[in-house]
């Protein structure tokens, strides 16, 4: 890998990490007109999960406060609890919350539930997600597509009412299991999330918030496992270059939290629905006509 195909993939991951469009879509997409490690599907995941680290890294900068009051918040409640022996009782809007625990270190346990399917399903077909079938176009462009369906059903069906204060264990189960779809190329981790979010009666803005504290355990344990692996199996030439695109991807996927945060406070999700629908579409057209193939030969 170069310096020039990793700015590529930099901006392309900061730009649709966090935005529900899909990630892998357009990663596959640039590794493959950039030819990356000239399409070996081993090498082009582990960069894709490395330079995720990047826009791992936008989330704590942008959630620092979040991300600093949930864990003092859980240690200190958890500490509080054990030592002072306090009794427990159950509280919130759904009488699901431990009164000993404060909302921040609630919303802790929350991320922990909800992080689990999607750990627990990564690890079991790891290899296949790894595997050039995961790099599909036939398969991308269809689930580009069946997501943003889902989506448009959960704009309409999904209150919107719930805030970050009113989260409960079956936000967490829903949202986590919803996160599961993002193993599946053309999916969107942040589609998913926010979808699952949608459907579980939140807000558009909680939604996102929801989803982007949720992504810290699953990118932080698929880019570390990937990073290790990545040590391995890249050319020492490509270490630089993964650096610069971590760097990119960081300072570009800040920005477009930014955005979308700011994007949701008074807009639906409907241009990022017709962008999918629209880009799975062509990609069809595209194999139908034969004029791109479906994996790398």
């Amino acid at each position: 890998m170069n310096l020039l195909q990793a700015i590529i993939l930099g901006i392309v991951q900061g730009l649709t990490e966090f935005i529900p469009i899909s990630s892998t879509a357009h990663l596959v997409f640039a590794s493959r007109y950039t030819n990356l490690y000239n399409g070996d599907a081993a090498m082009t995941t582990a960069t894709m999960a490395v330079i995720q680290l990047g826009t791992l890294a936008a989330v704590f900068v942008y959630f620092a406060s979040d991300v600093w009051g949930i864990s003092s918040a859980f240690v200190r409640d958890h500490w509080n609890f054990v030592f002072n022996r306090r009794k427990m009782r159950f509280s919130g809007t759904d009488g699901s919350r431990p009164i000993f625990l404060s909302p921040e270190a609630w919303l802790g346990w929350l991320i922990i539930i909800g992080s689990i399917p999607i750990g627990t399903v990564g690890l079991l077909f790891k290899d296949f997600i790894e595997g050039p079938g995961t790099k599909n176009l036939w398969f991308i462009a269809t689930m580009l597509i069946a997501v943003a369906l889902l989506l448009t059903l959960a704009e309409w069906l999904g209150s919107q009412r719930k805030t970050m204060r009113n989260l409960g264990i079956w936000d967490a189960v829903i949202v986590g299991f919803a996160q599961v779809l993002a193993l599946m190329p053309g999916a969107s981790r942040s589609g998913s999330t926010i979808m699952g979010g949608l459907f579980a009666g939140q807000t558009r803005e909680t939604a996102a918030r929801f989803s982007f504290l949720l992504s810290i355990p699953a990118i932080t344990a698929s880019g570390l496992l990937e990073l290790r692996e990545a040590w391995h199996i890249l050319p020492d030439e490509s270490f630089v270059p993964l650096l610069v695109g971590t760097i990119v991807a960081g300072v570009v996927g800040y920005l477009a939290i930014w955005f979308l945060m700011s994007f949701l406070k008074k807009n639906t999700t409907g241009i990022f629905i017709a962008y999918r629908i629209i880009l799975g579409i062509v990609i069809l057209v595209l194999l139908w006509q034969g004029v791109i193939d479906p994996v790398v030969q």
